[in-house]
């Protein structure tokens, strides 16, 4: 089971829905780099359960950093970290064991493990596992911004529901900040009221809704990534569908672009004005062509099935008889996933950015080099290595 992300910035992630607790490991995070766990928690908060339109499992999903941090400060050490579980009802799930849930992977888990893996909670296959890969993101999310790089996502729709979509060219910060003092986090005040009026109703029927998350990318040079699978898109897209319940991505247009004409689609350059360079007068590609970023932001749309576990009574098995049954899932549960896998997007873009960034370049853009140092420093650097490999051959 392999649960390590990333190339240069490796966070792997461990435990659990109901084990004593989930955590993350972090390598590769630069020395220097300060980290404040307020706002960590704060971040980590959002995607934390509770409220009356989310699970009724509560619990503080309070970070426990163990190593790596010396003063706040990473130290270039491994980032260890634990969240305990706290509230647990491992009772709820006796009888999936023998009931597997539609639409989880109770059955395809049950043949690929013999029947050996944590069923409770749905075990390591659980939305659960969100939070540590929230908790490493959100010190990528602060990395990034003290270069420039500032990340965000909001509901796009929930079942019919829509919200407006991001200017694909750049948003405010006034109204990106603005989505985080809504009761959910959209654009407007008429896709909040309605979108919680549909999870509500899907609550109360025992049913659930799908959604789809948009979120964007702004501050990235042009001139990152590669070609076939060095590609920036490809390397987001792989974080994003280990995320449970995302069944798609799009980039840019997406498939609107399968529907226009090449005069349509294509983002004309000009001469920019505001940097040595060109930029995308539009942005259908969604900030990348060629697997190469464009100077434009990075936008990009993940769909979110609706919460299989469901009140509702559904056709299953039973392992123990070989025979046909019916299966109500008892237990607490989201009636939308996608609500609460707002902050999961963002941290999961962040953790693919930097790693992406940590990348040692042929050519230094004006980001990497914030990120490296100063051009003299990274020179520096690279001379001191190269005595020291000459001495090594000696």
């Amino acid at each position: 089971m392999n649960t390590t992300y990333g190339r240069n910035l490796r966070t792997t992630v461990f435990g659990q829905s109901h084990s004593a607790a989930i955590g993350c490991t972090i390598e590769g995070l630069p020395a220097g780099e300060a980290v404040d766990l307020e706002r960590l928690a704060a971040f980590m908060a959002r995607r934390a359960p509770g409220g009356h339109l989310a699970t009724q499992r509560k619990e503080p999903d309070a970070p426990e950093i163990l190593c790596g941090l010396l003063e706040g400060v990473t130290c270039g050490a491994p980032l260890a970290a634990v969240i305990r579980n706290t509230n647990q009802r491992s009772q709820d799930y006796k009888a999936i064991a023998d009931l597997p849930r539609p639409s989880h992977a109770d059955l395809p888990a049950q043949v690929r493990y013999q029947g050996h893996q944590d069923v409770r909670g749905g075990g390591a296959f659980s939305g659960r596992l969100t939070a540590p890969l929230t908790l490493a993101g959100g010190i990528a999310l602060q990395i990034l911004e003290r270069r420039g790089i500032r990340i965000a996502a909001h509901l796009l729709s929930v079942s019919e529901v829509e919200d407006r979509p991001l200017n694909p060219m750049g948003e405010s910060a006034a109204e990106l900040e603005k989505r985080l003092t809504r009761e959910l986090p959209v654009l407007t005040d008429e896709a909040a009221e309605a979108m919680a009026q549909t999870i509500a109703l899907a609550r109360k029927a025992g049913d659930s809704v799908g959604a789809t998350i948009e979120c964007i990318v702004e501050g990235l040079p042009c001139g990152l990534g590669g070609p076939l699978f060095e590609g920036v898109d490809g390397r987001i897209a792989f974080g994003l569908f280990g995320i449970p319940g995302v069944k798609g991505v799009d980039f840019g247009a997406g498939f609107a672009a399968a529907r226009m004409k090449g005069s349509e689609n294509n983002d004309p350059w000009e001469v920019s004005t505001e940097a040595p360079g060109a930029r995308p007068l539009t942005n259908n590609a969604g900030g990348i062509a060629g697997g190469i970023t464009t100077g434009a932001p990075l936008l990009f749309r993940i769909a979110m099935k609706p919460t299989p576990s469901i009140a509702l009574a559904q056709k299953t098995i039973s392992l123990g008889k070989g025979a046909d049954a019916e299966l109500g899932v008892r237990g607490r549960h989201d009636p939308c996933i996608a609500l609460r896998a707002v902050p999961v997007v963002e941290a999961t873009a962040a953790l693919a950015v930097l790693d992406v960034l940590l990348e040692p370049p042929a050519v230094m853009p004006e980001a990497l080099t914030r990120l490296w140092g100063s051009e003299a420093l990274r020179l520096g650097a690279m001379e001191r290595l190269g005595e020291c490999t000459k001495k090594n051959k000696d």
